[in-house]
């Protein structure tokens, strides 16, 4: 499934090998404030220390503080192999994510960089995140069908401009697939981020996982809806649930079940 460099790559980062969680760790930098989708699930808050879930950190912090986080963390920690940032926005709409990137960089070359995305910038983003190290992209993919995508997606910004309704969904999907099938070509481990929404996406999950397999994606996490924002009614699926997803999807694209759906600040082992 994985070339030479990939396994490599996926040997230490824990939130890509299950086995690799009981090993290494990982530092998320909430550096990145802004993001360009708005996801009818998601709700973004700056300050709430007893939350853990995708969205949440403390404070943003900047990339000079950024630097020194991780620098405390690898003199504190050696198990420590990777430097991600998942928000609390899209990292790629964000300036201060490839700022901090390339000073992390430059001080910890051996550091696993890798980003979270909603893919919308992701190929034309490219050869910046190649320039500042970055081996590794999640990519967040809810659907491949304009229908679906309609439930799940509100507004889409695009350099500065507003698209709604199907033209959003359309350019949005048509970016994440170019995104996907040109991180696998630079040599990028590609792992592709699903959230379960019953009654909206949970019935199409099997065209997702062909569709991301398809565009060249090697492993897809499947993560249960937590219910907020405009969802906030809908039923948080249950274990089970997701258990026999993954069974299902594993038919066509290799499938995670370690994940913990981390703050946008987590720091240490996930197992």
């Amino acid at each position: 499934m994985y070339s030479d460099i990939e396994q490599d790559i996926v040997h230490e980062h824990p939130c890509l090998n299950k086995a690799a969680a009981k090993w290494f760790g990982r530092i998320h930098l909430p550096v990145a404030p802004e993001c360009n989708i708005r996801c009818r699930y998601c709700t973004r808050v700056y300050d709430c220390a007893n939350e853990n879930r995708p969205g949440v950190t403390s404070r943003i912090i900047g990339p000079g503080e950024a630097l020194q986080l991780v620098t405390e963390a690898v003199e504190r920690d050696p198990r420590l192999r990777v430097v991600g940032i998942a928000g609390p926005g899209d990292p790629l709409a964000n300036p201060e994510t490839f700022e901090t990137l390339d000073l992390v960089h430059e001080r910890f070359p051996h550091l696993i960089k890798c980003v979270s995305t909603n893919g919308l910038l992701l190929e034309e983003c490219l050869p910046l995140l190649k320039a500042v190290g970055v081996k590794a992209v999640t990519v967040t993919v809810n659907a491949v069908n304009r229908t679906v995508a309609s439930f799940i997606y509100g507004d889409i910004c695009y350099h500065g401009e507003i698209y709604r309704g199907g033209s959003g969904v359309d350019l949005f999907m048509e970016a994440q697939r170019a995104g996907i099938r040109m991180a696998v070509e630079v040599g990028m481990v590609v792992k592709i981020n699903t959230v379960y929404i019953p009654g909206i996406n949970d019935y199409h999950l099997v065209e997702v996982a062909k569709s991301v397999k398809a565009a060249g994606a090697q492993i897809m996490n499947v993560m249960p809806l937590i219910p907020q924002g405009e969802f906030a009614g809908l039923p948080h699926p249950d274990r089970e649930q997701v258990r026999l997803t993954r069974r299902n999807l594993a038919r066509f694209i290799g499938q995670i079940d370690h994940c913990r759906q981390c703050r946008s600040d987590a720091v240490g082992m996930l197992l």
